[in-house]
């Protein structure tokens, strides 16, 4: 079975990530956006079950970034989380994949040998794994078989709004937990508890770490 990685990412301009304008300024605040999204794709490249990467966007930064790591181009309009995901879909299935797991950019603690594991599931026939948030409630992954099982519909309460859409698109939707995807990082909240989780531990996500590191280095 052919797998496919989607992994949608916003522009690194100043309108990134600005609930973390109060924590961080548009410099610093851009370094993150973009080495939390090079861990992603870092975890993505390092997973043995995953064939094929595609990073959506329209943002150069990214596509430089995601060209050094091998993975597919796929511009995005700008439009959405969700049209993106649906962009990467489509080609996904252009390229006849039998799945996709559709990441965001913000997850750096994401780990390859918990994708493995969710990878090697057996979960037969039309099916859509939902990954909730640490929150339970947003959606941090999608693991679609095939690609098109149902049609990406990421935001508020969209765990819940993605089990919906399976069951009338003909898919049969399971929640399944990964804890290296429920950390995604988009208030000053979040990135505490990331840079706690970073302190307690060691290795992985390497760029997000150092880029902390340097930041705390800087304060002080």
């Amino acid at each position: 079975m052919t797998t496919t990685a989607v992994l949608p990412i916003k522009s690194f301009s100043a309108n990134a990530k600005t609930r973390l304008a109060d924590e961080l300024a548009l410099g610093p605040r851009r370094a993150l956006v973009e080495a939390m999204f090079t861990d992603v794709l870092t975890a993505l490249r390092r997973t043995a079950a995953i064939d094929r990467i595609v990073v959506v966007s329209a943002d150069h930064g990214a596509q430089r970034i995601a060209g050094g790591h091998g993975a597919a181009i796929v511009e995005d309009a700008a439009v959405g989380h969700s049209n993106a995901a649906s962009a990467g879909i489509a080609d996904a299935l252009t390229h006849g994949a039998d799945r996709v797991l559709i990441v965001p950019g913000d997850c750096p603690l994401l780990d390859p040998g918990e994708l493995t594991e969710l990878l090697g599931l057996d979960v037969p026939g039309r099916t859509a794994l939902v990954i909730p948030d640490r929150h339970g409630s947003g959606t941090n992954g999608l693991l679609l078989t095939p690609p098109d099982a149902l049609t990406p519909a990421f935001g508020e309460d969209s765990a819940a709004r993605h089990h919906q859409l399976a069951v009338a698109q003909g898919s049969e939707p399971h929640t399944v937990s990964v804890r290296s995807l429920a950390l995604d990082i988009d208030t000053p909240e979040d990135l505490a508890l990331l840079t706690e989780t970073l302190a307690a531990t060691r290795g992985g996500a390497a760029h997000t770490r150092g880029m902390l590191n340097q930041l705390a280095r800087s304060r002080g």
